[in-house]
C-alpha cells in the first residue's frame, strides 16, 4: 500500500518563510512527477508547484520567485519552500504524485492529507 504523508503546515505571519514536505512510503516502483496543489476556502484546488524526475519545475505565477520546489529521489520525498509569504497564500495545501506501484502495470496519482497553511496580515 501506498501513502502520502505530509508536515510542515502552521501559522506564520506575513514575509515570513515555510517549507513543506511530503514523504512517499509503502511498495513503490517508480515515481514520476511530484508537486503541490492548494485549496482556500470556497476556491477550486490549484497547482502550485511542480517537479519531475529529473527536476524539471513548474510554478503557478502567483507564487513564482517566492516558492521553490525539490526532491530527493533516494528518500522519495519532496519538499516546498515557501517564503515571502502573504495571507493570500493560506490555504490547504495537498502533495500529489504519480506513482507506478509494485506489481502493477499501471501508473496511478497518489495524495495526501493536506496540511494546513494560514498567513496572518
Amino acid at each position: 500500500q501506498v501513502q502520502l504523508v505530509e508536515s510542515g503546515g502552521g501559522l506564520v505571519q506575513a514575509g515570513g518563510s515555510l517549507r513543506l514536505s511530503c514523504a512517499a512510503s509503502g511498495s513503490i516502483f517508480s515515481i514520476r512527477t511530484m508537486g503541490w496543489y492548494r485549496q482556500a476556502p470556497g476556491k477550486q484546488r490549484e497547482l502550485v508547484a511542480a517537479i519531475t524526475k529529473v527536476g524539471s519545475t513548474n510554478y503557478v505565477e502567483s507564487v513564482k520567485g517566492r516558492f521553490t520546489i525539490s526532491r530527493d529521489n533516494a528518500k522519495n520525498t519532496v519538499y516546498l519552500q515557501m517564503n515571502a509569504l502573504k495571507p493570500e497564500d493560506t490555504a490547504v495545501y495537498f502533495c500529489n504524485a504519480d506513482i507506478l506501484p509494485r506489481d502493477y502495470s499501471h501508473w496511478i496519482a497518489y495524495w495526501g492529507q493536506g496540511t494546513q497553511v494560514t498567513v496572518s496580515s
